[in-house]
């Protein structure tokens, strides 16, 4: 565990909290309470420093506990930071305790999920200067947008922590842990709530603020010259040698092979030698080969680039499955956890099949992370986009149900997303967004994209239904944007998760669509599903303002459009 949430580095995110909270105290100092002449300084204090929140009660008893006898916002704010934390912690210790008990190795899989992600959770409550690369006193905005991040992040940790006891066969865990994080979930969105509230009237102040130094912006990354340039720019083309690769005329820092002929054998050999903290590019070379192994690129391994000879030439390969008697995230044939990562030109598959249900390819967690000319393919739950900002371009994700799931702010650009053939008692889904929190930053938006039916499904595409998404949870947040929609989808659009939940509170929306399945006369009529302007598009939900993709896509070489194309075009215009 990484101890006390309130570091020297920390503090920075702090003043941003506790700048925002100032705006909160004056704005309800004047309230009644303020007349009564007993009742304490650091009561009313407390009092409106919780007033915008969604959860006062929570937010009131916390700090009236913790913050002793505090009044100024600087002070409740870290009280506020520190005592979620501490709570989070606690519930650390009650999964520790819970799975000393002999219990069933799913539930038992579920603690051990809860440890990990709480611990992460604590991580992006304490997201730090260090952390994310430098700030300069110049934009309070990139400040407001990486706090929305980090905190929807930890709010997913926790929640996905009490989504791994589904399907476990013991019940009282599963209860005890919902207690136990049930006020560090309502504390990590009250802070989210005091941002999300006055971010617009802080940015009109004269207050210290932040901005991310950029990179070059144009071609290939500028911390890349020379050869390691040419290997991120141009992919070594196929030539008769045994990998069927010709050798590259670069040097990377490590190159892996099947083969023998790279420094290693396995992607997981290569990555127990890679720098950990590394605040520059690391370039790992994948040469063609079939690799099958679990990889995990842990938290501590940061901008790390993996480059492999094509999508279907360098494959990582599993079959983990559910029916394995594990969780959904440890299914993952491929996890990405450490910040700011890049892959190109490499596939990851999980070949479990239909019948075994969710079996995850990928699962990414990476801040500022993006896959160029990657390969996802799987069935149920094939790419699992689980938190922080991500970007896809020039992808192929192929699958069956909620194959594209997660709550992280994603954009996938310019993809090819195939729907395989499900079981005949099934249907196929594409999207399950799991945006919990009204206020979380996380959705999923697929720009530009081909969906179509893959190859093995084309006979059966009438026959078996196929829809754009479902509300995994209440808020879920998903838009299809200029994207070519194939006709074998069900012109209902969008289906129910379970009876009417989620269907008036979440966000589905299409714009400028095309093709065949795009006609949205005969859509579902929930509450949820929106009829926004192009212009709204342009303005929430493009690379640029929906992930930030102008302030750290240029650094990582990768293309990408910013904002919308001309409205009304048509064709595949992105291959």
């Amino acid at each position: 565990m990484k101890g006390a949430v309130l570091g020297a580095s920390t503090v920075l995110v702090v003043a941003v909290i506790a700048a925002v909270c100032v705006v909160s105290y004056k704005g309800y100092g004047g309230n009644a309470d303020d007349n009564d002449g007993e009742m304490s300084s650091s009561v009313k204090s407390i009092r409106s420093f919780c007033q915008p929140v969604d959860y006062r009660e929570t937010c009131e008893r916390a700090l009236k506990a913790a913050a002793g006898n505090a009044t100024s916002p600087m002070d409740l704010a870290k009280a506020i930071f520190k005592v979620t934390s501490d709570r989070i912690e606690k519930a650390v210790r009650e999964s520790s305790v819970l799975n000393d008990l002999k219990r069933d190795p799913r539930t038992s899989g579920a603690l051990n999920n809860c440890k990990e992600l709480l611990d992460y959770a604590i991580d992006d409550l304490g997201a730090t200067f260090d952390r994310l690369g430098g700030f300069e006193m110049t934009d309070f905005k990139a400040a407001v947008d990486d706090l929305r991040t980090w905190l929807s992040s930890a709010l997913t940790y926790q929640e996905t922590c009490l989504d791994g006891f589904e399907g476990t066969a013991t019940t009282d865990a599963a209860a005890k842990m919902r207690k136990a994080l049930n006020t560090s979930q309502e504390l990590t969105e009250n802070i989210l709530a005091i941002v999300d509230e006055f971010a617009d009237t802080l940015a009109s102040l004269n207050l210290p603020s932040f901005h991310r130094r950029l990179l070059a912006s144009g071609g290939a990354p500028s911390w890349l010259t020379g050869a390691k340039r040419r290997l991120l720019m141009h992919q070594a083309a196929p030539a008769a040698s045994p990998s069927g690769v010709s050798p590259p005329e670069f040097e990377p820092d490590v190159t892996v092979a099947k083969d023998g002929s790279g420094d290693f054998k396995s992607i997981n050999a290569a990555l127990a030698k890679v720098p950990t903290k590394s605040a520059t590019p690391y370039v790992m070379y994948v040469k063609a080969g079939t690799y099958r192994e679990y990889v995990s690129v842990p938290r501590n391994v940061t901008n790390l680039v993996m480059i492999g000879d094509g999508a279907t030439k360098t494959v990582i390969t599993g079959s983990k499955s559910f029916t394995m008697n594990i969780t959904t995230k440890d299914t993952a044939t491929m996890e990405v956890i450490g910040n700011g990562f890049l892959m190109r030109g490499i596939g990851v598959e999980n070949t479990a099949g239909a019948e075994n249900h969710q079996a995850v390819a990928l699962r990414v967690q990476s801040d500022m992370s993006a896959f160029y000319e990657c390969r996802f393919d799987g069935y149920q739950d094939t790419l699992y986009t689980h938190t922080s900002r991500q970007y896809y371009r020039d992808c192929v994700v192929t699958g069956t149900i909620d194959f594209i799931f997660g709550n992280a702010q994603v954009v996938l650009q310019n993809c090819l997303i195939q729907v395989r053939k499900c079981m005949d008692n099934q249907q196929n889904i594409v999207t399950a967004q799991g945006r919990k929190e009204r206020r979380s930053a996380g959705g999923t938006v697929l720009h530009n994209c081909t969906i179509e039916p893959h190859p093995e499904f084309e006979e059966s595409a009438g026959k078996l239904k196929t829809y754009l998404g479902r509300p995994w949870k209440e808020h879920s947040r998903t838009l299809y944007i200029q994207s070519d929609i194939g006709g074998f989808v069900d012109p209902k659009g969008w289906l129910p998760w379970l009876g009417d939940f989620g269907l008036s509170t979440c966000y589905y929306a299409e714009v400028d669509n095309r093709g065949e399945g795009a006609d949205t006369s005969k859509r579902a009529k929930w509450k949820g599903v929106k009829n926004i302007t192009y212009q709204h598009a342009q303005e929430k939900y493009t690379v640029e303002r929906f992930i930030q993709g102008q302030e750290w896509l240029p650094k990582l070489g990768v293309p990408f459009i910013p904002g919308l194309l001309p409205q009304n075009q048509t064709g595949r215009i992105h291959r």
